[in-house]
């Protein structure tokens, strides 16, 4: 038999696209970003598993199996993919409904049934190629879903930064339970809190590039350690399961009541997982094809479930931390997940100390950033702001119309010119949609490749 050379037919054989093309070079900066990238995954997993009221560890293991499933699958080159405040408060929802006030090992099997559910709603999603649902989703529909979706994890984590404890129920019984139980408040677990929250807003603001969700941590597990935290009233973490995740089984009698709310969080899952692909892939990168995408988060989340994972999707922050920090394939969402690893065999007694009040702050602190990613996305290499409106590598016609439905002056920022087997003479969309020269720009043209990025500038 014939060496296999052609990089499709590498692919076809079962090998990542990345890893046929894989440089020498792109070594050293995926390894940084893995290990930067773990550092903001791993706590956030953490505590956006107490949003939807399941164990810490959860969170680990949705940021271990899924995440290598789809660096194997998956089509973008730098998508980090674990679980998002969104998918977490959605779960927590249906989870809620199906075991009230269950004992632990009812709610993690309730759990894994939810995360197969969604997992084989996208797999057969991506068989019925059903990825161009994904250009029907309205942007402010989105985001205005996301900004209620911030209200409630507020109202949801406030008890843990009080260090109160109150009857759940709807949005407004949760509020004024709040009102209510701030006679009981403790102290001691407001101020630590209260420091962390300021740890988390003053990195962001004056250290943009550490990684503030870590240095919260490692403060708040350093003062439950060293000032007896535990003996003053504030409430730890507590043990955690040493050790790789063991085998979970869904309870198939909760299928009939999950299948519902297991639809919805595949397709906020997958729109997530597209959007955050799309908007931080660079022109030099092969295009995010959405039905291979429905097809890898599926099988991320089918895997991650026999593990005990909770719905998992493409994360627009960690993404964008992980490409800021240099990241150019899959691998380093690898090193991610080894980061991971060493953390569930390792560390697991370090962070059984850490308080709760820290990731409640954690939550509070990242629940209004939803669309930061959307706002502000651009290549790395450039040094202009604004908003990236998408290489769209399927024709011009979607580009002239989303530069004309948004405000503001319109400037190529040269992307195209670096594509390799470009003929475009890098002139401004804008202006060559003004001038009708696009469609004989892109005529004849490799698909996309004369595209350049766009950016909205504020007037």
């Amino acid at each position: 038999m014939p060496p296999i050379t052609d990089t499709k037919q590498r692919a076809y054989f079962g090998l990542p696209d990345w890893l046929v093309s894989y440089r020498k070079d792109w070594l050293r900066p995926d390894i940084i970003a893995g290990l930067t990238a773990a550092a903001v995954v791993i706590p956030k997993a953490m505590a956006y598993a107490t949003i939807a009221g399941l164990p810490v560890q959860v969170g680990l293991y949705t940021a271990f199996l899924p995440m290598i499933i789809y660096a194997v699958l998956g089509t973008s080159r730098v998508l980090s993919v674990s679980t998002t405040t969104t998918l977490a408060i959605l779960a927590a929802a249906q989870l809620s409904e199906v075991v009230p006030n269950g004992a632990a090992e009812t709610l993690l099997r309730a759990s894994a049934t939810l995360t197969l559910l969604v997992g084989a709603v996208l797999v057969l999603a991506s068989i019925l190629r059903l990825g161009f649902v994904a250009n029907f989703i309205s942007e402010p529909v989105l985001i205005g879903f996301k900004a209620g979706i911030g209200l409630v994890i507020v109202a949801d984590q406030i008890p843990k930064l009080l260090g109160i404890h109150i009857p759940r129920g709807s949005f407004v019984h949760n509020v004024l339970e709040i009102f209510e139980g701030l006679s009981r408040t403790s102290l001691p677990t407001l101020a630590v809190g209260l420091v962390m929250i300021a740890i988390l807003v003053g990195i962001d603001r004056f250290f943009p590039q550490a990684p503030a969700p870590l240095v919260a941590v490692a403060v708040g597990i350093a003062g439950s350690a060293f000032l007896g935290l535990q003996t003053r009233g504030v409430e730890l973490v507590g043990h955690i399961p040493r050790g790789l995740p063991s085998f979970t089984l869904p309870d198939t009698s909760l299928v009939r009541q999950l299948w519902l709310g297991a639809v919805a969080i595949a397709l906020m899952s997958f729109t997530e997982t597209i959007a955050a692909g799309r908007a931080f892939a660079r022109a030099d990168e092969p295009a995010t094809n959405a039905n291979r995408e429905l097809f890898a988060t599926g099988l991320a989340n089918v895997g991650g479930a026999l593990l005990g994972a909770m719905p998992a999707g493409g994360g627009t922050t960690q993404t964008a931390v992980n490409r800021q920090a240099g990241a150019r394939t899959q691998l380093s969402e690898l090193v991610t997940a080894g980061g991971t690893l060493v953390t569930m065999i390792l560390l697991s007694g370090v962070i059984a100390l850490m308080p709760e009040a820290t990731l409640a702050a954690v939550v509070i602190v990242y629940s209004d950033r939803f669309d930061q990613a959307e706002r502000v996305p651009r290549n790395p290499r450039d040094s202009t702001n604004g908003i990236h409106l998408g290489h769209r590598r399927h024709g011009g016609r979607g580009l002239i119309r989303n530069a004309e439905r948004n405000s503001g002056r319109h400037r190529c920022i040269g992307d195209c010119a670096r594509a390799p087997g470009c003929r475009s003479a890098c002139l401004c969309p804008w202006a060559k949609a003004r001038y009708k020269l696009l469609p004989a720009a892109l005529k004849g043209a490799p698909r996309g490749r004369d595209v350049p990025r766009l950016v909205t500038v504020a007037a």
